[in-house]
């Protein structure tokens, strides 16, 4: 009975100790005269628990691993004799309510062998009148802030510690710990997407690949408390904090500001007046620390920086995690799995009907962790993505979904599979447009161009690593046939049709043009038929930025090529439309990049 009395005193934050010196049913029991938490790096707890890293004025430890505070009494401790307990609540800003047992957020600790907790204690060393308890947290309890006090448990109740903020203690997520639902077994990825501080994002083309080095910042002071307020401030159940799943997915909502007030304001128009150009960025600090301190969301980002901040929100909260580029990612718009482009009666594109893209590169995150909600084997690396794409369940957000489900064409399971799945597999097809009728007939499909490289960055390395192997088989692998079929049972819809091959070749020699320069395009035709051809050409030159959504047109021509039997014929130079193709072009775009896409009109 006294116990229960005194659970639910300590739930309430009070305490039984009076506030005058008059104390004589307490005399003959334990006085606490200090609780020293070992926060220091030199001391026991944080190298132990890989966190000596952080710069903070507490103690951070990693849950499903021991412990230690001292604990220093008026007396010596006697095991027979005296009762004593540890008290923790789970504290947010605002206030979650009152601590309770039932949800998790109220732990008492006993170190007595037969009142075990869900955190488990015992007394390690008892010198004089110093006592070292060790304390292991549940390995699936909440992560977040907890409140701790000290306790003695007497005849009359229970005396306290009162509240005392420097012995607040941070609990994270434990890659090291075999419980815990982010265990990582590989000690070079552990260390590389844990505790690494800085990296490499790639961009770029994917056979001719860039590096954007990073500053993550994980354990930069104020950085920690700036996640925990990301949480806060998305008004997440503290009960689903310690959940690795539902705390990636509700960042990945966060992370962006379209429908919530989070952390980043997507911008690709190219107009960074008011606020910072998302290539100005080169770390996450500064975006985290202005997010928690102005409460207001910062500009700008674009899909890189989303992916770099979410790599440290996961890496923060001790969740393994490492930024991916996809070359050649396709955005469904629709959601059919295929990126339809539509081309009007002239072989233009039509830039109203054309709702799918291709990004140039997309980067994205890996976050590890097991999947009890998805049958065996999908555990291990979920992809999640911050960039506003798509919504999902109402928000814009995207995964966690299982890498695994993803290469195997199980998009049936949770989360956003298909998506993501679409944007490394999805198939491009163009439609030729009836003008009468508003029919579509496809002219050309590719199903290679999607995907063409997934890339990370070396574990220990400054050096890349390619993970397209681990999305997909190689294209006309029966493997990949067998994938394809599996997602077009779970609503994946590909073009069946078949367009006959072109019998005449197009080819356009590699340029390498540098902004504001002039530069003449070159044309290479082939006619592989034993008939003579009149090719009617689309060629139409756009402004595009790296997500595939153009902003201009600086050239269009339609040329008509005659051509020989079994001949071929290079178009450069001067000549008019029957001789050839000449443009003198400048491109003087400082953002974005110009692609000439081509289309055989009509052959003759």
């Amino acid at each position: 009975r006294l116990n229960s009395l005194g659970y639910g005193l300590v739930s309430q934050e009070c305490s039984l100790e009076p506030d005058n010196d008059d104390r004589l049913p307490f005399a003959e029991f334990l006085d606490i005269w200090d609780v020293n938490m070992l926060r220091r790096p030199d001391e026991v707890n944080t190298p132990q628990h890989s966190t000596h890293l952080y710069a903070s004025d507490h103690l951070i430890v990693r849950r499903g691993q021991e412990f230690q505070l001292k604990v220093t009494f008026d007396r010596p401790y006697k095991p027979s004799d005296d009762h004593k307990t540890c008290h923790s609540s789970c504290s947010t800003n605002p206030p979650g309510g009152s601590p309770q047992y039932s949800k998790g957020t109220y732990i008492p600790v006993s170190v007595a062998k037969d009142r075990q907790s869900p955190w488990a204690g015992r007394v390690v060393d008892s010198t004089d009148n110093v006592v070292t308890v060790g304390i292991t947290p549940a390995p699936d309890c909440i992560v977040g802030k907890w409140r701790t006090y000290v306790a003695v448990v007497t005849p009359y109740g229970i005396r306290r510690t009162r509240r005392d903020e420097s012995r607040d203690l941070y609990v994270l997520f434990n890659a090291w710990a075999t419980g815990d639902s982010v265990f990582l077994d590989d000690a070079d990825e552990r260390e590389e997407c844990v505790l690494n501080e800085v990296g490499v994002i790639y961009h770029g083309a994917y056979d001719d690949m860039s590096e954007r080095p990073w500053n993550f910042g994980q354990f930069d002071y104020g950085v920690l408390d700036a996640c925990l307020f990301i949480m806060d401030k998305a008004a997440m159940p503290i009960t689903n904090r310690g959940d690795a799943i539902k705390v990636a997915r509700k960042a990945s909502a966060m992370l962006n500001s379209h429908d919530d007030d989070g952390v980043l304001v997507g911008n690709w128009s190219g107009d960074y007046t008011y606020g910072v150009a998302p290539t100005s960025w080169t770390g996450s600090t500064e975006i985290l620390l202005n997010y928690s301190s102005s409460k207001t969301p910062v500009c700008y980002a674009q899909c890189w920086v989303y992916a770099a901040v979410f790599n440290t929100f996961l890496r923060c909260l001790g969740i393994p995690a490492r930024v991916v580029t996809n070359f050649f990612s396709a955005h469904d718009n629709d959601g059919n799995l295929k990126t339809d482009v539509i081309l009007d009666e002239n072989g233009r594109i039509d830039k109203h009907r054309t709702k799918d893209s291709i990004w140039n590169y997309h980067c994205w995150n890996e976050c590890y962790m097991s999947r009890p909600d998805l049958p065996q084997g999908f555990g291990g690396w979920q992809a999640v993505d911050a960039t506003p794409q798509e919504t999902s369940d109402g928000m814009y957000r995207c995964g966690p979904a299982s890498v695994q489900a993803i290469k195997h064409g199980q998009i049936c399971f949770p989360f956003d599979a298909p998506f993501l799945f679409a944007e490394v597999n999805s198939d491009v097809v163009f439609y030729s447009r009836n003008p009468r009728d508003g029919t579509l007939d496809p002219v050309k499909v590719n199903s290679s161009h999607v995907g063409r490289m997934v890339v990370t960055k070396v574990p220990g390395q400054d050096a890349r690593r390619d993970i397209t192997d681990q999305y997909k088989f190689p294209e006309g692998s029966p493997e990949e046939r067998t994938v394809l079929e599996k997602a077009e049972e779970y609503g994946c819809h590909r073009e069946k049709a078949t367009p006959p091959e072109a019998d005449v070749e197009l080819d356009m020699p590699l340029m390498e043009v540098r902004v504001g320069d002039d530069f003449e395009l070159k044309l290479e035709f082939n006619n592989t038929s034993d008939q003579a051809r009149t090719v009617d050409v689309y060629v139409s030159g756009n402004v595009v930025y790296y997500t595939g959504v153009t902003s201009s047109e600086f050239l269009f021509k339609t040329p008509r090529v005659i051509l020989d039997p079994k001949k071929g014929r290079r178009v450069e130079g001067g000549g008019g439309a029957e001789e050839g193709v000449c443009m003198s072009v400048c491109v003087n775009r400082s953002r974005g990049c110009g692609t000439l896409p081509f289309h055989l009109a009509n052959i003759q």
